[in-house]
């Protein structure tokens, strides 16, 4: 299916419309990064944070949501924690990486459609080839077992993944997860652990992929003495960016990895989705550590 971008409309060039639903996200750096963006490309764009906290929704609000942004005239929407499985159901067609992975963090509303992409994979695998690249990546843990953890164990099976080994508190999310990687690489061990320790045992580096550590959601999502120091830990929360548990495992001696590049990445090729204009992605990082110093410095 084609869906014209709003950018295709013509010269006039109509103020596109985005935003975030999720929930516990009044600290999203997403219209910064949007807005500042479309203001260096010349393009007129409002993005609005959308907080289920805020507004009173829940995943049994979503019809009803979509259905005002679609009313509202909106061009598109990102989806976050806990919504990501949550609007499958509730959009008319799926790229082909939202329906493998079974997780939306994008939709498009064109023609009276709502399409369903996923880029948090593409942008998480970006982020982690320049920031940890170089590291063995063999045999991955991933904690947590939601949509965000499915982009990611995605992503790292894309690299070449050998095993995989997903825990997570709800024992049959994670075997879900496994086995629907473990269909799609099929040359890879994807398994599922009940504890922590025993998927970071023996992995080459561990992806915190639960809300555990976000302003809303503080705490440690595992005991940071599982960790060797040989091991690297990329932590997919943003917001704070140096979250307890990466201060802990670099502490350790671990090689770390913060969220924040993984969040310009999925929100540049998702720019790109809602404009039909390809963004600047080194300007949005660097845009990206400059709003993350100020925020530092208040």
């Amino acid at each position: 299916m084609s869906f014209a971008s709003p950018a295709d409309a013509g010269s006039s060039r109509a103020p596109i419309l985005c935003g975030l639903i999720g929930s516990g996200i009044a600290g999203s750096r997403s219209p910064e990064m949007h807005e500042g963006e479309a203001r260096a490309l010349g393009l007129p764009m409002v993005y609005r944070i959308l907080d289920g906290e805020v507004m009173g929704y829940d995943a049994d609000g979503l019809p009803g949501l979509l259905d005002m942004l679609v009313g509202m005239g909106f061009d598109g929407i990102n989806v976050t924690h806990p919504f990501k499985q949550a609007v499958m159901p509730l959009v008319d067609s799926l790229s082909d990486a939202a329906r493998a992975l079974g997780a939306v963090n994008t939709i498009l509303f064109r023609d009276g459609k709502r399409h369903g992409d996923n880029t948090d994979w593409s942008g998480y695998r970006a982020h982690f080839l320049a920031g940890l690249g170089d590291r063995p990546r063999a045999h991955v843990a991933l904690i947590g077992a939601g949509g965000a953890a499915a982009a990611i164990g995605y992503a790292h099976l894309d690299l070449g993944a050998q095993s995989m080994t997903i825990m997570d508190p709800a024992p049959e999310r994670a075997s879900a997860l496994a086995d629907r990687l473990g269909t799609l690489f099929t040359q890879a061990q994807v398994k599922a652990a009940l504890s922590a320790a025993d998927a970071i045992r023996g992995a080459d580096g561990v992806v915190q992929c639960s809300p555990i550590g976000m302003l809303s959601h503080p705490g440690l999502p595992f005991d940071p003495a599982l960790l060797t120091p040989d091991q690297w830990v990329s932590d997919i929360i943003y917001f704070p960016l140096e979250t307890q548990l990466l201060q802990a495992a670099a502490a350790k001696g671990c090689a770390t990895l913060n969220g924040g590049g993984m969040a310009v990445m999925q929100a540049a090729h998702a720019f790109s989705l809602f404009t039909g204009v390809e963004p600047d992605a080194a300007r949005m990082l660097r845009a990206f550590d400059s709003f993350s110093d100020r925020k530092a410095a208040a």
